[in-house]
């Protein structure tokens, strides 16, 4: 598995910001036990910029602090159905797009580090592209309950 991060927005953090990255990419595919040869491209973009995506991707107008983009469909959250993969081919899991102020505004406004606030929208993000969801109460629980348990296992929390 490869993870390709690139920040654009030229954000400046207070940590290693990839290696916060890849720590809680890497606890949500050990956890699902999802093919670790899959890929995942993260990208770190303005307000305007995640603005824009969304905008054109979900016909939302607003600046929003993720987005996440799957490429595989899931008949339950979090099971990856290997029949769909191909080990011979090189595969991406989804795209995640995260907006670097909106991590450093969100970390102040909510009383914790940026460091735990970027892990936790990875995690978030990370979730939806393995199938999860929150439009529901019950699958909003569910997912609620799963980024405790991943941030709790990285070691990174509130």
């Amino acid at each position: 598995m490869a993870v390709y991060i690139e920040n654009p927005s030229g954000c400046r953090f207070q940590f290693h910001y990839k290696v916060v990255i890849q720590k809680a990419i890497n606890a949500v595919l050990e956890d699902l036990d999802i093919p670790k040869e899959l890929d995942v491209n993260v990208l770190i973009v303005s307000p305007e910029e995640i603005r824009r995506i969304n905008r054109e991707t979900r016909d939302i107008d607003k600046v929003t602090d993720v987005l996440s983009f799957p490429y595989f469909e899931y008949q339950e959250a979090g099971v990856f159905d290997r029949s769909q993969y191909d080990p011979a081919e090189e595969e991406i899991l989804g795209d995640i797009v995260v907006c670097g102020e909106k991590i450093l505004s969100q970390a102040e406004e909510y009383g914790h580090s940026q460091k735990r606030e970027l892990a936790f929208l990875i995690v978030h993000s990370m979730l939806h592209l393995t199938g999860y969801d929150h439009m529901e109460k019950k699958d909003a629980a569910l997912m609620e309950e799963q980024q405790k348990r991943i941030m709790e296992l990285i070691g990174i929390s509130r």
